[in-house]
C-alpha cells in the first residue's frame, strides 16, 4: 500500500512496509506554474520550462511500490530551486540583497530565486521584492527540505543507514559539449563529490546496476553534485547522497518538452535498475561500512 501527501510544494509517496534505507527525491520536476508568475515573466511557457527536469518523477515513479519513498517537487525550478540554500539570494534578481561573498551559482543567475533558464534567458522584467523571495522560501523550500531531513531520519533509524539518490537530467548538448572526439557520450552522471557525499562502496553499487541495464555511466563530470549533495550528504555518519543526471535525450524530445516514443521503455529500463537496487540495499550484509567523510 501506498500512501500519497500532496502539498503546494511537493507530492510524496510513501510505502508503508517493506521500506530500506534508500530515498529517492526529484527536486527539479515541478510543473505546477502559477498563472500569476506566468503573467509577468519575458517568457513563454514553453521558454520557462527549458530548465525543468521534465518527467524525472515519471521515470522513477515505480520507486515507492520498490518499498522506496519517492519526494518530488510541484514548485517549478524556474519559481524556486529547491536544489539551492535557501541563503543562495541574487542581488540582480532581487531587491534589497547585498553583495555577499562569490558563489558561481549565483553569479550565473541560478540561485535559489533563479534569474535565468536554459541558455542564460532571463525570466525577469525586473527584479522581485525581498518580501516575495522570501515567502516562495517559506512556502515552498522549507516544506520540502523539512520533509526531505524526516525520511533520512526515518531510513537511517530503521535500516541503520539512508541512502538519498537525487535524480535529475541533463541536457543532451551538455553532455556533447563535455565529451571527448571519439569516445561516445555518457548517458547517465553520477555525482557524489568525489566521495565526500557518500562512500565508495554505495556509488560502485549504483553505477553497476545503470551499467548492467546497459547504460554509459561516468562520475562527477559535469556534474558533481549540487546543494542537497553538499548538504545531506554525511558517509561517516551512515548517510549518504548521489546525485542522477540522465541524458533527457533517451526519453524525450527536449525542443518540444514532451515524451518521446522511447520513453515507456525507458521507464521499464529505470524500474529495472530501481528494482535491482531496492534489492540490493536492502538485503542483509548492505549496509555500507564506516567512511571518510
Amino acid at each position: 500500500m501506498i500512501h500519497r501527501t500532496e502539498t503546494e510544494a511537493y507530492v510524496l509517496n510513501t510505502p508503508q512496509i517493506g521500506r530500506g534505507p534508500l530515498v529517492f527525491s526529484s527536486p527539479h520536476s515541478g510543473r505546477a506554474y502559477d498563472p500569476a508568475f506566468l503573467d509577468n515573466i519575458l517568457l513563454d511557457s514553453s521558454q520557462i520550462r527549458s530548465s525543468e527536469d521534465a518527467f524525472v518523477d515519471e521515470l522513477i515513479g515505480t520507486a515507492p511500490a520498490a518499498g522506496i519513498p519517492l519526494l518530488a517537487a510541484r514548485v517549478p525550478r524556474a519559481f524556486l530551486d529547491l536544489n539551492r540554500g535557501s541563503d543562495e539570494l541574487d542581488p540582480a534578481v532581487i531587491e534589497g540583497i547585498g553583495r555577499a561573498a562569490h558563489n558561481p551559482r549565483v553569479s550565473s543567475g541560478l540561485g535559489v530565486i533563479p534569474r535565468v533558464v536554459a541558455q542564460g534567458r532571463n525570466i525577469y522584467r525586473g527584479k522581485i521584492s525581498l518580501a516575495e523571495a522570501e515567502a516562495r522560501i517559506a512556502r515552498h523550500w522549507h516544506p520540502w527540505h523539512d520533509q526531505l531531513k524526516t525520511l533520512l531520519r526515518e531510513a537511517h533509524l530503521g535500516a541503520g543507514q539512508a541512502i538519498l539518490l537525487d535524480w535529475h537530467s541533463m541536457p543532451h548538448e551538455a553532455i556533447e559539449v563535455h565529451s571527448r572526439p571519439g569516445i561516445a557520450h555518457p548517458e547517465v552522471v553520477l555525482g557524489d563529490r568525489f566521495g565526500a557525499s557518500a562512500a565508495r562502496e554505495v556509488t560502485d553499487r549504483i553505477e553497476a546496476a545503470f551499467r548492467r541495464a546497459g547504460l554509459r555511466v561516468v562520475r562527477n563530470a559535469p556534474f558533481a553534485g549540487a546543494y542537497i549533495a553538499q548538504t545531506y550528504g554525511r558517509p561517516s555518519q551512515q548517510q549518504h547522497v548521489v546525485q542522477i543526471e540522465i541524458d533527457r535525450a533517451l526519453y524525450m524530445d527536449e525542443t518540444a518538452i514532451r515524451r518521446s516514443t522511447d520513453f515507456t521503455a525507458f521507464r521499464q529500463v529505470i524500474g529495472g535498475i530501481i528494482t535491482e537496487l531496492a534489492g540490493a540495499f536492502r538485503r542483509p550484509g548492505g549496509a555500507m561500512p564506516l567512511a571518510a567523510e
